[in-house]
């Protein structure tokens, strides 16, 4: 599907909504200098080109009780045990451990990086002896810990 071409009300539209996804459509309309009916239709549009993928919340990790964040980098072995595919295996296995907040795969000296998201370091301790270290396709782990939240974002630069 080929890419639509964002024009400035666009990008505006997309800045609206990440800031505050509960905008009713005639407060983002008023924000970005449009009519509700247009406006309604650029963000049906935008939708179904995939530009917007999902509206969420964003809860407080601290009050909720999972304030220790860890981000850990995992090495595989590429040709594990019986497992033709160990990065497969790997990828989707990840997809069930809720404590895995963030994964993605990496260029350079390990296979993917994680952001974990977890109650204390009991939890994390748990998490990595039990699950991490014993997947069949992992063959070495590193983590830190981070010790304050300096910048957190989900809004990307459109403009």
């Amino acid at each position: 599907m080929p890419e639509l071409e964002l024009d400035r009300t666009d990008r505006q539209i997309l800045m609206e909504l990440q800031r505050d996804g509960r905008l009713s459509n005639q407060e983002l309309a008023d924000r970005v200098s449009l009519s509700p009916s247009p406006c309604l239709r650029r963000v049906r549009r935008l939708e179904e080109q995939g530009y917007i993928r999902q509206y969420v919340a964003l809860v407080d990790a601290d009050k909720v009780g999972l304030g220790l964040v860890a981000y850990v980098t995992i090495r595989l072995n590429k040709h594990s045990g019986s497992s033709h595919a160990p990065m497969s295996d790997f990828a989707r296995d990840v997809q069930d451990w809720p404590e895995v907040a963030a994964c993605y795969a990496m260029t350079g000296e390990m296979d993917y990086l994680m952001r974990i998201q977890v109650q204390d370091l009991a939890h994390f301790s748990r998490f990595a002896m039990d699950t991490l270290m014993q997947h069949p396709a992992v063959i070495d782990m590193r983590s830190s810990f981070s010790l304050q939240r300096i910048k957190e974002t989900s809004e990307l630069m459109l403009q």
